[in-house]
């Protein structure tokens, strides 16, 4: 048992070690190492950029069609955003008395005025020919007259075999072009630009007529669904106006950064003082534990890149003392078998089994309300539970693994 503990706990001493080079590396060479293997995700209230929010005018959509085109319309700006080079755009749908809102966040954003005169515009759904010139692989497209304001609208439906089938629907005149352009492309394939973008590349079997259409060939039902999004953003343009814009200075950013990274050290800092000063050698284990916990997070949260804002910093900072909770609870039930007579080595293996089920349930109601706020809110409150979230499921970890293989190698022989 000792045996298997030490290796365990030089495992998590190497991991940590490895880890901390990667949250704080020391030296201009050492920074641009693993800012290049593992970059920081930060949002704008810590680098600086614009929050905006645009009003979406859904007076000319079928309610049926609404979260359809919502969804196609953010994915739509976030292509567009992508193209300013904004180190994390964050592009989110809500609903404000009724009305439907897109929020957009710029983090880093140079050009604010281009970006918003670009997210401004109504997306544009345009068909084209594909033809090869003898000796070119490289497809050429030639635009055709047939864009989005001649399609009513687009669904996923099944077909044989129960495959995903995109079916598409055209106004009269669009229907009168669609079949002109599928007489004369037989055997041959039609593109479909969103933005300038490819979405889809569709082979014409016969001419058709009668104004609907069906894409076929899809892989999976999660493409078919992006594609009626797509299709449906650029067919149903809901035109979006800019209702609110705040912006957060760099400089300003920066500063809130060091202020919270400070306010974190010191956190760390008086919590480990404390289970130093009120369980000494214990707290000495706890400390260390809690150091490996810091490093592991910070690592999870950069090799998932996981964007960090004030808010998820609090998520954090708060899971820091949730750390320690379950230490306080193993420790104290310890002390607890000490005092009826057991070993150090029966009361330490008795105090992680009898504490176990407090923390199991304490971690595991808090996991919830994470996962509850995760997915019922969005914004900043989104990153304080995603924060929040990962520390309580890394404290367990430490709380079981590091402290207790600590413990067993360490304490149980002094």
């Amino acid at each position: 048992m000792k045996a298997r503990s030490i290796i365990l706990l030089m495992i998590l001493v190497i991991v940590t070690i490895i880890g901390g080079f990667f949250v704080y590396p020391k030296g201009p060479a050492a920074e641009q190492f693993a800012n290049k293997i593992l970059p920081w995700k930060l949002g704008l209230d810590l680098v600086g950029g614009s929050y905006l929010v645009y009003k979406v005018d859904m007076a000319s959509v079928a309610p049926a069609d609404r979260d359809a085109v919502m969804n196609g319309l953010r994915d739509v700006i976030e292509k567009r955003v992508n193209l300013f080079g904004v180190s994390e755009p964050r592009v989110s749908a809500s609903q404000v008395s009724g009305e439907y809102r897109l929020n957009v966040e710029l983090a880093g954003i140079k050009d604010l005025n281009e970006a918003i005169r670009q997210i401004g515009e109504t997306p544009f759904l345009q068909f084209s020919e594909v033809e090869f010139k003898e000796g070119q692989e490289i497809p050429v497209f030639r635009t055709t007259e047939l864009t989005g304001r001649y399609v009513k609208g687009s669904q996923l439906v099944f077909g044989q075999a129960n495959l995903p089938v995109v079916s598409l629907e055209f106004s009269g005149e669009g229907a009168t072009l669609f079949e002109d352009i599928t007489k004369r492309n037989v055997g041959k394939e039609l593109a479909i630009f969103l933005d300038g973008n490819l979405i889809e590349v569709a082979r014409v079997n016969e001419p058709i007529a009668g104004g609907r259409a069906q894409i076929t060939g899809i892989q999976d039902i999660q493409s078919a669904k992006q594609l009626v999004e797509r299709l449906n953003a650029g067919a149903l343009p809901a035109p979006i106006s800019l209702i609110n814009q705040q912006t957060v200075s760099a400089s300003l950013g920066q500063d809130s950064l060091f202020k919270t990274i400070w306010a974190g050290m010191w956190g760390t800092i008086a919590v480990m003082l404390f289970m130093l000063i009120y369980y000494r050698g214990l707290g000495f284990f706890s400390a260390v534990a809690l150091l490996i916990y810091v490093v592991l997070t910070l690592v999870i949260f950069k090799l998932f890149s996981v964007t960090m804002t004030l808010a998820g910093i609090a998520g954090f900072v708060l899971s820091i003392g949730m750390a320690v909770d379950a230490n306080v609870l193993i420790f104290e039930r310890t002390k607890e078998e000490i005092r009826r007579g057991l070993s150090k080595v029966d009361a330490l293996e008795e105090g992680f089994k009898r504490a176990w089920t407090s923390i199991r349930d304490s971690n595991l109601s808090t996991i919830l309300t994470a996962l509850i706020l995760y997915n019922f809110t969005s914004g900043f409150v989104k990153g304080f539970a995603l924060t929040l979230f990962i520390g309580v499921l890394v404290s367990m970890f430490t709380a079981i693994t590091a402290t207790r293989n600590l413990l067993r190698v360490f304490y149980i022989r002094s």
